[in-house]
């Protein structure tokens, strides 16, 4: 596994690319309501991203067709966006990636469309905060499975499940880079942190089973049993203090 460490002059880049996308979330949060189409919400994410000589960094990418993924409801991540219309009481989770000065940065929301239920807005809850549980291990000097270790327990403490075919990943001059980050605990204790290496964290928890297939497409990854799942992720950089999230602004 070959990690490589972000000099000062590439993290200035990826905060800048990763600006871009704290940006864009805000400008699609305000246009997330029933009615609204997930390709209106691709359309809008674009032009967000072009316009600050930034390039979406998943179109095309291993043949994507879209600039972001819209999942909704059952439908765990890589949701291509078209003419279905959000409706009140819908979750959607989406996954923006920016490209600009040679870099990428990725990050992932789960919203609420309307009125939402109790149980999917704890989802939504959980989600961030197993999220936050694991980047209290994002720091020089500990290893890489703590973070993994403490997703798993933060979202299985609550009742749900974490998904084990899909994870996180390094990223910088590549959109997936080493090292690969599971949202669950494996038997080893993974590399050791250093200053420098940016991780993209991502929980990906079902109310359900973990368990998750392939639709038709190619692409949009869903629940086995069509129970509700949520997204959440940051780009985050490993510093020799706390780690930064270069994907947040505010309290998203």
């Amino acid at each position: 596994m070959a990690i490589s460490l972000k000099s000062a002059e590439q993290i200035v880049f990826m905060r800048e690319a990763g600006r871009i996308v704290a940006e864009t979330f805000e400008v699609l949060e305000s246009h997330i309501r029933p009615g609204v189409t997930t390709l209106d919400l691709d359309k809008l994410a674009a032009e967000c991203i072009c316009s600050q000589g930034a390039k979406p960094s998943f179109f095309g990418y291993r043949g994507y067709p879209a600039n972001i993924c819209t999942s909704i409801n059952s439908e765990v991540i890589h949701g291509i966006p078209g003419l279905r219309r959000l409706v009140d009481g819908d979750i959607v989770s989406i996954d923006i990636g920016v490209f600009k000065n040679r870099h990428h940065a990725d990050a992932a929301r789960t919203f609420a469309v309307g009125d939402i239920s109790p149980e999917a807005e704890r989802l939504i809850t959980v989600t961030r905060e197993s999220f936050f549980a694991g980047i209290e291990f994002a720091r020089a000097g500990r290893h890489l499975h703590e973070i993994s270790a403490a997703v798993q327990k933060h979202a299985e403490a609550h009742g749900y499940s974490v998904v084990r075919e899909f994870v996180g990943h390094g990223i910088g001059t590549q959109m997936h880079e080493d090292p690969s980050i599971p949202n669950y605990k494996p038997p080893s204790r993974g590399p050791r942190l250093s200053p420098g290496m940016a991780l993209a964290i991502e929980p990906m928890v079902n109310a359900g089973t973990h368990e998750v297939y392939i639709m038709r497409d190619g692409w949009t990854v869903v629940t086995r049993d069509d129970k509700l799942s949520a997204h959440y992720e940051n780009t985050v950089i490993v510093t020799a203090g706390e780690p930064e999230l270069i994907t947040l602004m505010g309290a998203a």
